[in-house]
Order: structure tokens, then sequence, then C-alpha cells
């Protein structure tokens, strides 16, 4: 289907006489359509960049809303018309059930690169956090965050100091179904590890593909050279801490060899990373 066509084509979704009432404060030029005089649910038809938008409109509300039923009401807007898309085209194109979601994972300004590609299936971005502390090798010992689209995501409960005012969207609720584009082109966003060493990565959404049978997921398709050790002080300090390790008469190389054990910087393994994700953090929420 052409671009003209799909922008063309109108696509049913059901909303309750409240979510359409909402939909109307968010995009009034949809009232005509919205059949506001009806008390009950009804199919309303709408364009998939209209259903963009309006989602897109409703999910900025619902995180600045503070009133309890619009808050219910702009949620399931959301979710209605993130299965309309879905279903529609793009990554809607494979079942819900069959669907995998494949991402690149790149530690920022560390040359040579240091990365993995994964496969997995739709879940919670705090789900997520696991998938990539897991195949990159970190040990979930301090706090993280993702910033999408200008927006910070996390957990605010492990988040907020208690001394200044803080706002995120709720990262243990939203999926990556819910900030990928639908159409399945490819889509990048930031997640950060340890707010002191500040590991930035990028997460490159690089499109869906159908599970194969008999397979587990997640999966740690290929990467690239080992995690740096925790606590090594980020990029910087992991670039020193590997020139101390190369050498031997550094006044400093038994403390670093010592302290980080046995260390091969080009070591990666993928099934061993696939071993990882799959067996998970234990406790990971309690050990932040």
């Amino acid at each position: 289907m052409g671009v003209e066509a799909m922008s063309a084509k109108t696509f049913p979704t059901v909303f309750s006489a409240p979510q359409r009432r909402v939909v109307a404060e968010l995009l009034p030029e949809l009232e005509d359509r919205l059949m506001l005089d009806a008390v009950n649910a009804r199919t309303v038809r709408l364009t998939a960049q209209e259903l963009e938008l309006v989602r897109d409109l409703a999910m900025a509300a619902h995180h600045h809303s503070h009133h309890g039923m619009k808050r219910n009401s702009l949620r399931h807007i959301v979710e209605a018309i993130s299965k309309t898309l879905e279903s529609a085209s793009g990554i809607g194109s494979i079942p819900a059930a069959e669907r995998l979601y494949q991402l690149k994972i790149t530690l920022l300004d560390s040359t040579p690169a240091i990365w993995r590609r994964i496969q997995t299936r739709n879940c919670a971005l705090d789900k997520l956090h696991e998938r990539i502390q897991t195949a990159m090798g970190w040990t979930n010992s301090h706090l993280h965050r993702f910033k999408i689209n200008g927006e910070v995501y996390g957990d605010s409960l492990l988040l907020d100091d208690g001394f200044t005012d803080f706002e995120c969207v709720d990262s243990t609720v939203t999926k990556i179904s819910e900030i990928v584009p639908h159409s399945g082109s490819r889509f990048a966003f930031r997640y950060e590890y340890d707010f002191g060493d500040s590991w930035q990565h990028e997460v490159l959404f690089e499109g869906c593909l159908r599970a194969e049978k008999g397979l587990r997921y997640p999966i740690c398709v290929e990467g690239e050279r080992a995690c740096p050790p925790e606590d090594v002080g980020g990029v910087w300090g992991y670039a020193e801490f590997l020139g101390v390790l190369a050498d031997p008469e550094h006044e400093d190389h038994d403390h670093f060899t010592q302290w980080a054990g046995p260390f091969n910087a080009d070591e990666f393994n993928p099934k061993k990373a696939t071993k990882k994700m799959q067996r998970g953090l234990p406790n990971w929420r309690r050990t932040q």
C-alpha cells in the first residue's frame, strides 16, 4: 500500500463516550466524527495520521493530568489506538504473540565500539532494562533511566531523591510497543546506567521480525567487546584502566589487575550473554 493510500484510509477504533469526549478535547477538529451525543461505546474511523496524533496528544496529557478518571480515559485511548495501528500496518503485520523487537545497544563514546544486538518479545521498559543489563554485562548495581523523545522514563520510586521535584514517565508500565514507530521504521533512544559514571547507551530499534519456533527468547544475536568493569569511572576512566593494564611498569598495574581480576577487553560471547538474559536478574528491583 502506497503512502498516499495509507494516509487516506481510515481505521476503526472503539471508544467509550467519556473517551470520545476526551479525544474531542485533544483534537477539536474531530468532533463531527466522534458521535458525542451517543451514550454508549461507538466505533470511530480515523486515518493513521489522525490516530498517531491523538495517541501522542493523549500520552502527553496523561503525563501531566492529575485527574484520576481523565487519566484512566487517556490510558485507554492510548491502548485502543496502539492496538488499531499495530493491526493495520507496520509491526502489526506480525501477530503480537509471534512478534520480536530487534534492538542494537551501543555504549556511546567508547572507541572501539562496545555493542550488542538483541531480540526480545514486547515488554515493559523496566524489563528491557534487565535485558540490556544482562546482554551488556552490567551488574544492576546502580540506577538507570531512559530518555525517549525528550521525556525521561523510569521508576519514580527509585529515582526520586525526596529533595527536588521529580517527574518521569512510568517505565514499569510503558511497553516497547508504545514507544517505537508503528510503521516499524528505525528509531533510536537513550539508556543511561549509573548516574555517577554515566554510561550512556544508544538503543536503536531496528525493526520487528517473527519469532522462530523452538527458540527461547530473549536472545543476544551478536556483539563486540567486553563490558567495562563497574565503578571504573565512566568511558574516560575505562580508557585509563585499559592503559594501566597494558603497561606492566605502571605504578597502578598490580592494583588494577588485582581489583578487576582476569579481564580481556576484546572478549565477548553472545551465547553466554543469551544465557544471562534468559536467566535474568535475581530480585533485580531490590538491588538498586
